[in-house]
């Protein structure tokens, strides 16, 4: 429980991508490929999107309150694509490899006034529970 409540917190926060050089232009592109770092220095690599928007990557959180060492965890996703927006919205699934738990986020790229692009996301995490009496406080 514990585990999950620091979990939610490193991921509500927003993924910034460091060291982007980006000019302040109304025609700048918000892109998912690359990596990702927040604030707390977990980690994210969205790899090339095909050409139905779909992308795989990594996730490596930074902060856990597991005893289980902390692994790279695959992730995989989709970018809408139907309309060629700027600051698209996306989704993607993360299967923790260390854990019992698998969560998923959705949000959109942003290009903010510095020019720089910034992720914002929510998200619900759902850990395994040993019976349905348990349900309750599974998904965070």
């Amino acid at each position: 429980m514990v585990q999950a409540t620091l979990f939610l917190l490193v991921l509500s926060l927003a993924l910034a991508a460091p060291g982007l050089s980006a000019r302040k232009s109304p025609l700048l592109q918000c892109v998912l490929t690359g990596t990702w770092v927040n604030d707390l220095g977990s980690n994210m690599t969205i790899k090339a999107l095909n050409g139905k928007g779909e992308f795989l990557g990594s996730y490596h959180t930074a902060v856990t309150v597991t005893n289980n060492k902390i692994q790279v965890s695959p992730l995989q996703g989709s970018q809408h694509h139907t309309n060629q927006k700027r600051q698209p919205t996306f989704g993607f699934t993360v299967n923790w490899s260390y854990s019992d738990s698998i969560t998923v986020f959705t949000g959109q790229c942003f290009i903010d006034e510095d020019g720089k692009e910034v992720l914002k996301t929510m998200w619900l995490l759902r850990s395994y529970v040993d019976n349905i009496n348990d349900d309750w406080k599974a998904t965070r």
